[in-house]
């Protein structure tokens, strides 16, 4: 399954380290007064879109509410929102500290070869290509196909807070990824740990489930609708990828529920054919597998993600990569991301295979 997390770029200042570069906006041939309000224009969407990327979070009241959701039969595993709304989960890697950007569009956990090597996780030898690892729907030899790349593949112990993963296969890395400062991450925490585990992701709540007494069940269901929860069921493709129906404009398409993703963005053709118009700003994305994107800004009045009815919000319009709009055997039109997830309080149950927004 691809991985198709995004990395914004912003204006220098609010980047922290988050690898990218500014693409200036050009205007054209136009009058002074056509200029100035063309970027006006520009300005207001590059606001607004960089507001849902490098929101704080943790200010909008999600500590306050952390003990709002237990869950028997689970442990639960604290994350934090860096830059970029990077939601990331302090972990051991073979007992060396780790940060790990919590990411439903990656298959696996995936470490930098840096953080590979302090940790002493070594990629298996090409004598052992005939091991194989099982994991749900994954099967690991000494590699595994990122985006069409081919990853070395080692096993390491993983632990995060209480959670005891045990050993697990790691795709490794080039550490270019990673960035520094407070948004710093080592890798990614693919959905081979999330699934195996049942974890549920409380994107409001900074939060992650894990799931330790497989003999006890609970209804998420009915804890979430007494909190005026809608319930939108997640399809999982048979490369992993987690979609959810959505309808735009009487239009029904796809979104690939994406964590890694910081802003909702939805494919350029799909957008335009709707006669939805979109404003150019100084925003690019970088995609997994080196992809670099503009990102105009569309105001969207009617989406509704399953039977939720989303707020009208400006959300990202980018031409999207092949292997991001071809995920198994459905085309989606967008990535939900977590701009999206948080403002609507998402839980992201993988046990259930639910999605729940309010």
């Amino acid at each position: 399954m691809p991985n198709v997390g995004m990395a914004t770029v912003m204006r220098r200042r609010m980047v922290h380290g988050v690898r990218g570069h500014i693409r200036a906006f050009k205007s054209g041939d136009m009058s002074p007064h056509s200029k100035s309000r063309r970027r006006s224009r520009i300005r207001r969407a590059v606001i607004v879109l960089a507001l849902l990327a490098v929101a704080p979070f943790a200010t909008l009241g999600a500590a306050k509410n952390r003990s709002a959701m237990q869950l028997p039969g689970y442990k639960a595993v604290p994350v934090y929102y860096g830059p970029m709304n990077k939601m990331i989960m302090s972990v051991r890697i073979n007992g060396q500290p780790a940060n790990l950007l919590v990411d439903t569009g990656a298959s696996q956990v995936i470490l930098d070869r840096d953080a590979a090597e302090s940790a002493g996780v070594k990629p298996f030898q090409r004598a052992l290509n005939q091991v194989r690892f099982s994991v749900p729907s994954q099967v690991f030899t000494m590699g595994s196909e990122i985006n069409g790349q081919l990853l070395p593949v080692g096993l390491a112990h993983v632990t995060a807070g209480a959670m005891n993963f045990g050993r697990s296969p790691i795709a490794l890395r080039s550490s270019s990824h990673s960035g520094s400062g407070t948004g710093h991450v080592d890798g990614m925490l693919g959905l081979d740990i999330l699934l195996r585990h049942k974890a549920v992701i409380n994107c409001r709540t900074k939060l992650v489930f894990f799931k330790v007494d497989q003999g006890r069940g609970i209804n998420l269901s009915s804890i979430a609708s007494s909190g005026k929860f809608t319930r939108v069921p997640m399809q999982r493709e048979q490369n992993g990828a987690l979609i959810v129906p959505c309808l735009i404009r009487g239009q029904p398409t796809c979104l690939l529920v994406d964590t890694g993703a910081f802003v909702t963005t939805f494919h350029e053709s799909f957008v335009k054919s709707l006669g939805i118009a979109s404003e150019p700003t100084r925003i690019s994305a970088q995609f997994a597998g080196g992809a670099s994107k503009r990102i105009s800004a569309a105001k969207i009045n009617d989406l509704s993600i399953g039977a939720f009815k989303a707020p009208p919000e400006k959300f990202g319009i980018a031409p999207l990569p092949h292997f991001a709009l071809q995920q198994g055997s459905s085309k989606i039109a967008g990535i939900l991301g977590m701009d999206t997830l948080y403002l609507c309080h998402a839980i992201i149950d993988l046990g259930s295979m639910s999605l729940f927004l309010k």
